[in-house]
This record gives C-alpha cells, structure tokens and sequence, in this order.
C-alpha cells in the first residue's frame, strides 16, 4: 500500500516546542523529521548531537592528515 502523501503516518520532532507530532503539524523549517515511529523522533535531538560530534571529529582528523 502506498505511504500517504501528508505524511499522517510519519512522526516528528517539533523544535519549537520540543514535542513529538505525527502526520502534517509545525512547518517543516522548524521540525526534524520524518521518522518511522515516536521513539524515533523522540531521541531526534540525540541522534542530531552524536552526528554532529562525530562529523566534528571527521573533520579535526581530516583537517590533522
């Protein structure tokens, strides 16, 4: 069955109000998103942090070569 064009079945981490929503919600600018269940996007701020902290590490070794 194909996947809902709005998203309904989608769920994102709002940044404005630091809640989870599902389906269409806060503007895409000020969400992360989308993820397959809630505790995806619930954990969406941690994930975002340990890859930003692993790209930063990427870079120092990159920047050291």
């Amino acid at each position: 069955m194909p996947e809902p064009e709005d998203g309904a079945d989608k769920w994102w981490y709002s940044l404005k109000t630091g809640k989870v929503e599902r389906g269409p919600g806060s503007p895409n600018k000020d969400r992360l998103g989308p993820y397959p269940d809630r505790a995806s996007a619930e954990a969406a701020l941690t994930r975002a942090r340990e890859r930003n902290e692993q790209w930063e590490e990427q870079d120092r070794e990159w920047n050291d070569w």
